[in-house]
């Protein structure tokens, strides 16, 4: 989804960016190329963990009449709401007896959910290198 970011450079500073429409998600880089891939980090980190999914954007238009946003410019910026998608989706798996009762002696050491320590499992598998 396109979201307008603003973006301003200070006299011997990175260029800084803001998404009005994300309250808190702002990056900093020294080459504006770089932007698009920081911001989507930022809406990542913002939104991790977060049960409420990141709000549409306004048009830029209605941003350009914020006298904060006048000495900048502003780029459109394709966030990929996939990654944020906080909805969570319930499953019907089906484990060996032993397994499950490992996973919720792991997840009760760890003061977690089966759910969560799943999910946690899960993405450690899906960072790793061929996994």
């Amino acid at each position: 989804m396109l979201y307008p970011v603003y973006v301003h450079q200070d006299k011997d500073s990175a260029y800084g960016a803001i998404v009005p429409d994300l309250a808190g998600v702002h990056s900093a880089a020294d080459d504006p190329e770089a932007l698009p891939r920081l911001i989507q980090e930022a809406v990542e980190l913002m939104y991790d963990g977060e049960t409420r999914a990141p709000p549409p954007p306004l048009p830029v238009n209605i941003h350009r009449r914020n006298p904060q946003f006048t000495d900048g410019f502003w780029m459109l910026v394709d966030i990929d709401l996939s990654k944020v998608n906080t909805r969570a989706v319930r499953l019907n798996i089906s484990l060996p007896e032993h397994l499950v009762g490992k996973i919720d002696r792991a997840a009760a050491a760890k003061h977690m959910s089966r759910s969560a320590f799943l999910a946690m499992a899960a993405e450690h598998a899906l960072a790793t290198p061929g996994g």
